[in-house]
């Protein structure tokens, strides 16, 4: 089975979320089992300088803005993976993030970058531009790869089948009408049944509407956006699609992701000698300058700053964690409002906060071994990964019940306790007072030593590898090439 891949980012080389993390382990887990996979990234500097053995595969010319386009193939240095690449500098050449310029601001020719990354996925995948290979299955990630299935659909005859994957029902790539006879779409594609979406043009609903199956990312996501608190007003779209969306639960490159192993760590540890994990913790504390205290319980978040991750109520709880002993520290960036509440909170609270504003993947690992808990109490969580992170790294989560949290943390209560099933902490509503409520049940649990060892050994027995989600993925995949 020959699988192409679409999307925007991949770990390490590009990423701004959960989106390049899967994109870096989910292909290999698949070429592990055999299939033919092939990624199809966009030409962004730091997919370009990463690539090598790059030759050309078709000169394209100029489409979508871009005077000159080059398709080019090239391999992973770290997995060997394949990877079909975009080269299109007028739209792709640029600095700082894939989708926002250095002021934060969406690039304005966003519709076309990404209409050129899903008009070439549909192509390359009927075997239009590369002779030599063409795909079974086109498997689209997210928004930025939507416009795949409705150009496979716009185009008669044979075609792969196609899968749609929904990271964040929340970002659905919408433009004003005027975009689209740019898109290079017929004018019937632009309605209900379409793209069109209160009168603009939806790359999300694309994707929905034209792919053959569609997935998301937790199998509890999967039947959230169903309902119109988390459907986004696309809920409609989605329930007539009936049983072709389906939840396939994302899971941790535990070679990335191990205690055991892990290069940016002070100390490694397992979770049968976990001396190096109070080392981490100590480590942690002095290069903060938060107070040197193992016995403080020590929260970490990392995370997007936004309204979603619920982080406007750590800061309403923040101060219940301090009086009860407890230390925070941050690392994210988002909405600049709760930036300059959370470096207040770190200048009102020395020794017992440290926040740092932006993003260090090398310093995200090293929270999640430090802290005692990780917290993610999130409004809505399609799948999340680094609750996943904390369990691999005895971090134990504190999350609320939603997407995917709900599939992958056990409350601590005391009958989950007692059947030793239990691996973090697990709050049910979006607001301050649940949320200290479950935090200072984790503060109970930290002063009961045993039972603390007993969860985090729990936790750390988790496995959420990805080869478990590729099996799934290829079932998937063998059902739905058999229907084009």
């Amino acid at each position: 089975m020959r699988v192409l891949y679409v999307a925007a980012e991949i770990y390490p080389y590009v990423k701004t979320g959960g989106l390049g993390d899967v994109t870096g382990a989910l292909p290999p887990a698949l070429a592990k089992q055999g299939l033919d996979v092939r990624l199809l990234l966009p030409g962004l500097p730091g997919i370009m300088d990463a690539l090598t053995g790059l030759r050309v595969v078709a000169a394209l010319g100029s489409a979508f803005g871009s005077r000159e386009i080059t398709l080019r193939l090239g391999q992973l240095p770290d997995s060997g993976m394949l990877v079909y690449v975009i080269d299109a500098p007028d739209l792709y050449d640029r600095p700082g993030s894939p989708y926002v310029d250095q002021m934060g601001k969406d690039w304005s020719d966003n519709h076309l970058r990404f209409a050129l990354l899903g008009w070439i996925a549909a192509r390359l995948g009927r075997g239009q531009i590369d002779p030599n290979w063409s795909a079974t299955i086109l498997h689209c990630h997210d928004w930025h790869a939507g416009l795949a299935p409705a150009y496979l659909a716009a185009q008669p005859g044979p075609r792969p089948g196609s899968v749609f994957t929904i990271h964040n029902l929340a970002y659905q790539g919408l433009f004003p009408y005027t975009v689209y006879p740019a898109l290079a779409l017929s004018p019937q594609l632009f309605a209900m049944e379409g793209l069109e979406f209160y009168g603009q043009v939806s790359f999300m609903k694309a994707g929905l509407f034209f792919a053959d199956c569609v997935t998301t990312v937790s199998p509890t996501y999967a039947v959230e956006i169903h309902s119109p608190e988390e459907g986004c007003g696309l809920e409609g779209v989605i329930s007539a699609r009936g049983d072709a969306v389906r939840g396939i639960l994302n899971g941790v490159d535990y070679h990335v992701w191990n205690p055991a192993t892990d290069p940016v760590l002070e100390h490694n540890y397992t979770a049968g000698n976990l001396k190096g994990k109070a080392v981490c913790k100590a480590t942690l504390q002095t290069g903060l300058e938060l107070e040197e205290n193992p016995n403080a319980l020590l929260f970490g978040v990392v995370s997007r700053l936004t309204s979603q991750k619920g982080l406007d109520l750590v800061l309403n709880a923040l101060p219940d964690i301090i009086r009860a002993g407890g230390q925070l520290v941050l690392l994210g960036s988002g909405d600049a409002d709760m930036e300059a509440r959370f470096r207040q909170a770190e200048a009102e609270n020395p020794g017992a906060v440290a926040v740092q504003i932006g993003y260090d993947e090398g310093f995200s690992h090293r929270i999640i071994a430090g802290a005692d808990v990780i917290l993610v109490p999130s409004r809505f969580e399609p799948c999340g990964l680094t609750q996943l992170y904390g369990l691999r790294y005895g971090t134990l989560p504190l999350v609320r019940r939603v997407g995917g949290l709900a599939d992958t943390v056990v409350d601590a209560n005391v009958a989950n306790s007692n059947a030793d099933t239990a691996t973090g902490f697990v709050f049910d509503h979006a607001d301050t007072a649940d949320l200290i409520s479950a935090i200072r049940r984790a503060f109970d649990a930290y002063r009961d030593r045993p039972l603390w060892s007993q969860l985090i050994h729990r936790a750390m027995a988790q496995n959420f590898s990805w080869d478990e989600a590729a099996l799934h993925y290829i079932a998937l995949y063998r059902e739905w090439s058999k229907s084009v």
